[in-house]
């Protein structure tokens, strides 16, 4: 496995990112066509051959297929003045600390997902909206317009029906227009994609039903595998055809929904079996894992919400009881452990919950309730 640590400093931006440990022109291997790249590595050396420039490597990534130069000489500017600030806090810094801090995830989203199509960003938290402004006009300024702070009289969440979709998301099955579904296992070894036609039959005969199935399954994998973080290798199990022609219409459907990942992934041609192998660059832990975790009772055949997971959605149901009854002091019940990771947040995190939640609210721990169980009320005390 690669290792962790690293002395090969990578540091992202919005188009490029900067190596600073090597001296090569490379791209993303997303971008594929010769001319583009013929052009892209032209322009780039054009750039790190200005004045006073040090040299050092840059990959491109696919958003700088449509960049102009001034935006390129812009993010490559603001790279290499990271990575002095850097190198000067290395040298001023006489005992082991943090010289540099990745983006949050706010502002993460914005540098790889905002681009000239993306018409408005919603934030619904003061403290994000400024961070993400902030930002969007150091680095983007084009987008910080785009910007702007949601006020409705229900969660943001709530209005676009987030949290049932994570959900969903924590099952292992997703189901198909038609009917059927794709359950997702994940193992050691690989992640398996068994496809599944359920009760829908086609009027035509069982290829036809395996083939409509499979069309469903085969545009949907590809957002599931982006929406759930799986990486690695992936092993889908279709239905089985035996028309040369409709095999090939899964594939080429199969691919199209792989094409639009900005992760690198990669996949084979369908076995006598019905398997296509996909393997797909792991860029983070998958969303099971970053908001459940094993199961103790169960020696984790199973899983559970984390402390956090739980405590951040009773505060969302905090948010909507307080809207329901203004003015009004709540009370919430959860289990111990989520009760004390919330008081545990300290005085000044705990003023600002507050403050967001608009009311008063105290937490009384139930040893009844399960991990997974809350309830808000109005305080009769």
């Amino acid at each position: 496995k690669g290792a962790r640590l690293s002395c090969n400093v990578t540091l992202p931006g919005r188009l490029l990112v900067l190596v600073p440990k090597q001296r090569e022109i490379t791209l993303s291997r997303r971008i594929v066509d010769e001319d583009d790249r013929a052009r892209l590595t032209a322009t780039m050396a054009q750039v790190m051959a200005r004045p006073g420039m040090e040299p050092l490597g840059v990959i491109m990534r696919t958003a700088a297929l449509k960049a102009p130069l001034e935006e390129l000489c812009a993010d490559v500017d603001a790279l290499m003045d990271l990575w002095k600030a850097i190198q000067v806090r290395g040298r001023m810094m006489n005992k082991p600390g943090i010289l540099h801090r990745d983006l949050d995830a706010v502002q993460r989203c914005l540098r790889d997902t905002v681009d000239e199509e993306t018409v408005r960003v919603l934030i619904d938290c003061p403290l994000a909206l400024g961070a993400a402004r902030a930002y969007a006009e150091r680095v983007m300024p084009d987008a910080a317009a785009k910007i702007v702070a949601f006020r409705g009289p229900h969660p943001l969440f709530d209005l676009h029906n987030v949290e049932a979709q994570i959900e969903t998301l924590l099952q292992p099955r997703a189901g198909l227009p038609s009917g059927g579904w794709i359950t997702i296992e994940t193992t050691e070894a690989l992640t398996a994609i068994d496809v599944n036609s359920g009760s829908y039959t086609a009027g035509s005969g069982l290829e036809a039903t395996s083939v409509v199935t499979n069309m469903e399954a085969a545009a949907e994998i590809g957002r599931q595998l982006r929406l759930r973080g799986i990486g690695g290798v992936i092993v889908v199990d279709f239905i089985h055809m035996t028309d040369p022609g409709n095999i090939q219409k899964v594939l080429d459907t199969l691919n199209q929904s792989l094409c639009e990942d900005r992760v690198p992934t990669q996949m084979s041609g369908m076995s006598q079996f019905g398997l296509v192998e996909i393997t797909r660059k792991r860029v983070r832990e998958p969303l099971d894992k970053l908001l459940t975790e094993d199961c103790s009772p169960c020696r984790g055949s199973g899983r559970m919400r984390t402390v956090a997971t739980v405590a951040n959605a009773a505060l969302r149901r905090i948010v909507r009881e307080a809207r329901a009854n203004p003015g009004r002091k709540l009370v919430a019940y959860a289990a111990p452990d989520v009760v004390a990771w919330v008081q545990g947040l300290g005085e000044e995190t705990m003023r600002i919950v507050r403050l967001r939640l608009g009311a008063e609210v105290r937490w009384e721990a139930r040893c009844e309730f399960s991990r997974d169980s809350f309830d808000v009320a109005v305080d009769a005390r």
